[in-house]
Parts: C-alpha cells; structure tokens; sequence
C-alpha cells in the first residue's frame, strides 16, 4: 500500500514538473519583463529560457527606415549645396527622418539590453568585436583619402603649379583655429576617459559629469569647424587640395557627429540607471569610436593642416 502511495506521488510530482516547464516556457516573455527588475539579473536568467546565449534578433524596420532616409539626406544635402528650390528644407526634413528613425532603432535596442535582458556574455562578446571591424573599416577609408593626399602632395604635376599647396591656394595657419580645435578634441578624449572609469568604479556622478563636459566639447568642435569652413579662403571644387582637405576634415567631422549622438544616448542611459559597472556594451563602444575619432584628428592636424600648408 505504502509502495503504491509513493508512486502516485511520483507520478504527480513529474506531472506538476512538467507543467511548471512548460508553463515558464510558454511564459517566457512575460517572466523576461515582469519578475526580473534589474539589468544585470535578466542576463542570468536568460539560460532557463533558451538552449543557447545568443540574441536571435526579431524582424525591425529600422535599418532599411534609417538607411533610407540616410540616402534622402545625402540628396537633399546636394540640393541645397547647388541652391536648388527649397532643398534647404528637404534637407530639414530628411534630417527629421534620420532622428527619428535612429531614436526608434535606439529604443528597441536599449529595451533588448537592458529590460529583457538579451545581451548575455556571449552577445556582449559579439558586439564589442563587431564594434572594433567596424572601426576597422573606418580606418582603412580614412587610410584611401590620406594615400590621396600624399600621393597628390609628394608628386604635384605641373598643372598644380609643380609645388605644395597649389598655386593660387593660401592654406589654413596650423597655429589658430585648428590648434585650438586640436586642444579640444584632445581633451574630450581624456574627459570620456574619466568618465569610463567613473562608470566601471561605480561612480555614476563622475560618468555624468564626464559625459556632460565630452559632449559640450564635441559640440563645440563642431562649431569651430564650421566657422573654419566659412572663413576659408579655397572650397571644395579648388583642385586636388581642397577635395582632398574637405574630403578628409569633413568626413572626420560626420564621424564626430556620429559619436557624439553615441555619447549623448549613453549619458542618457547613465542618467537612467540603465548602465552598471560590468554591464556597459552600447558606452565602452562610443568610447573606442571617440578615440579612434581623436586618432584620425591628430593624423589630419599633423598631415593635412601642418606639414600640408
């Protein structure tokens, strides 16, 4: 009798075990979001759910959104440079566009990483290398424009008046405006820098005020780089030297841009609670484009505004 008991009681314990599984299976968005409230618990927890650490990305219409309106935004951009009707507010437009499909596109990520808990070890792993082949990449198309340079520079032909700057172009002074946008850059670099350590210690305050003043000072960057831009005495369509100056500095100047709206939606995520000390993918990858971004500067200070001119 005791011996037909305790199987009964197997059997029901095996039964409820398996209805429990399959309950958590059948359940599992609703756990990811509901019974874990931090960050850092969620990755842990991702392993009762799935045989595996990756992040099988949903379907998002962000990319073709984002590149989409990247491609209206360069068109538009050509218009308004060539005076065209109305491409000045095209431009507007498209640059809407651009925000809000990358606002959109930074939501769901943000929501994957940090409140369902998606980003496990392994998925870090693969963004933090994907970050530095795209870096990679960055550095072999600055590496075309300055072989363009020199090459150009080292071998001016005859029709360039046989000599360094061209005949007719009178180069930026090294020693003013660029010397001070060199000085700012560098000290962005060391700001970011504190801030990341602040972060990794623990010390919210410190990575706040450390990605406030980076920001600032990209920004201010920025703005010196278009008062260069206006008091310059040669433009773009100045042979060889202007393409390759304009080419060089203004691409560096989107590469800025694009790493200060990087470092503008981690301060916010810091400000949020949504960055901890070993969980911090989306900064430590703005903080690698920012300083490769202070690299390529200091290649373009030395190469194209001091030894050029």
């Amino acid at each position: 009798m005791h011996r037909v008991i305790n199987i009964i009681t197997l059997t029901n314990n095996t039964n409820n075990n398996n209805n429990n599984n399959n309950y958590y299976n059948n359940n599992n968005n609703i756990c990811s979001i509901g019974c874990f409230k931090k960050n850092d618990i969620t990755q842990v927890t991702r392993a009762n759910f799935q045989d595996h650490p990756f992040h099988l990305v949903s379907p998002s219409p962000w990319p073709l959104y984002t590149s989409m309106s990247l491609l209206g935004l360069a068109t538009t951009t050509a218009l308004s440079m060539h005076n065209y009707y109305n491409g000045y507010i095209l431009n507007i437009i498209a640059l809407i566009i651009v925000i809000s499909s990358m606002s959109f596109w930074f939501r769901d990520i943000i929501s994957e990483a940090t409140f369902l808990g998606n980003h496990t070890l392994a998925v870090q792993k693969g963004l933090n290398l994907g970050i530095l082949l795209f870096i990679v990449s960055e550095a072999l198309f600055f590496l075309a424009i300055f072989w363009a340079f020199f090459h150009s520079a080292l071998t001016p032909t005859v029709e360039l008046g046989a000599q360094w700057p061209p005949v007719g172009i009178e180069p930026i002074n090294p020693f003013e405006l660029p010397l001070l946008n060199t000085v700012i850059l560098l000290s962005s670099g060391a700001t970011v820098t504190y801030a990341h350590h602040s972060v990794i210690y623990g010390g919210r305050v410190g990575g706040l005020y450390g990605s406030i003043a980076t920001v600032l000072l990209a920004i201010i960057f920025t703005l010196f780089q278009g008062i260069e831009y206006n008091v310059s005495s040669f433009t773009i369509s100045d042979g060889i030297f202007g393409t390759c100056f304009y080419f060089g500095t203004g691409f560096h100047g989107f590469h800025v841009l694009v790493g200060t709206i990087f470092l503008a939606v981690a301060l916010w995520r810091i400000f949020a609670y949504h960055s901890t000390d070993n969980h911090h993918v989306g900064f430590e990858g703005g903080i690698l484009y920012w300083h490769f971004v202070d690299v390529v500067w200091l290649f373009l200070y030395i190469s194209v505004y001091y030894w050029g001119s």
